[in-house]
């Protein structure tokens, strides 16, 4: 045989010199659950490694990421008054705000601050908008994550990212960013959110779970690829700057989809479902986690994503799994 392909299996050496697929730790985002108080550290049971921080203790949990070279950040806020109308979420003394200036304070360039746009933890009926006769009323909610995105870039948010669903949201914080000189902030839309399954941790995590109904009539039905890239078009076109799949390991196929129809950096999120069920087979003994969580990393990279969001990602650094 003059044609061997495992000649270039032979060692360690040679497969890390012809990888096709490179994973970097900068490619990683780490979200976190902001909560109001004081000292607060809370385990969620349904997501074992993550906790709800305070203000306080995120500051502190952020330094020990940052010196493992975790310097990405998506803010998610917790235990906010609800309402009807949401008006906790936009807010400028919102836990969210509040957390923003004080990593910023604290860390300044050395940290890029995302933050999550959206209603559903901050409204009674724990949907991604305002409600009229048990329907989301589309435009009224656009004004809504408009102003939320607002305080957040105020409050010194390097990005904001909206996961609402919403048609024309996008065009809406746009807008409204650039009207109060914001130009620089940036949007990384949740373009392609499917209808899923897998957020059942998250909706522990973050007290968001519908108390009537589902998600249906506004997030994707993961039925259809097609209208995968239209979602996503519309987003480009309104001044997204990264454009995200959500969740990522059921959805390699609309990952690979649209990388290869945008020149926008794509993003992924590794949502609390996927993360669940590593951590709960591993535990079992079933699975060996370290080679599991690479081996998804690998896949969301292979795939063609630019930027993984993933409560896995201070694990990773930790223990030199990527070494």
């Amino acid at each position: 045989m003059n044609i061997r392909p495992r000649r270039l299996r032979k060692s360690p050496i040679v497969r890390e010199m012809v990888a096709e697929t490179r994973l970097s730790k900068d490619m990683f985002v780490y979200p976190y659950f902001v909560v109001p108080g004081n000292n607060v550290t809370h385990a969620i049971d349904a997501m074992p490694g993550i906790s709800h921080f305070s203000a306080d203790t995120l500051v502190r949990d952020v330094e020990h990421s940052l010196k493992l070279g975790l310097n990405k950040v998506l803010l998610f806020g917790v235990g906010e008054e609800k309402s009807e109308d949401a008006s906790t979420s936009y807010n400028s003394e919102s836990v969210v705000s509040k957390a923003v200036r004080e990593l910023k304070s604290a860390f300044g360039n050395d940290l890029f601050v995302i933050t999550d746009v959206c209603t559903c933890a901050y409204t009674t009926h724990g949907h991604c908008g305002i409600m009229h006769d048990d329907y989301v009323n589309n435009d009224e909610t656009v004004e809504v994550l408009a102003k939320m995105a607002l305080s957040h870039a105020q409050a010194g948010a390097d990005m904001v990212a909206p996961s609402d669903m919403m048609d024309g949201r996008i065009a809406g914080i746009r807008s409204l960013l650039d009207a109060n000189n914001l130009l620089n902030t940036g949007i990384m839309s949740y373009s392609v959110k499917f209808a899923s399954a897998y957020y059942g941790p998250f909706r522990e995590a973050a007290d968001s779970a519908p108390n009537k109904g589902d998600r249906k009539a506004y997030q994707m039905d993961f039925r259809n690829p097609g209208e995968s890239l239209r979602e996503a078009f519309l987003d480009e076109e309104e001044g997204a700057d990264i454009l995200m799949v959500k969740p990522a390991l059921a959805y390699l196929d609309i990952i690979k989809s649209l990388k290869e129809n945008t020149n926008l950096p794509v993003a992924c999120y590794n949502v609390s479902g996927e993360y669940s069920m590593v951590k709960a087979a591993a535990r079992a003994g079933w699975v060996d986690e370290q080679k599991v969580t690479m081996e998804n990393m690998y896949a969301f990279t292979r795939a063609g994503a630019n930027i993984i969001i993933t409560y896995h990602a201070k694990e990773i650094l930790e223990k030199g799994w990527m070494v």
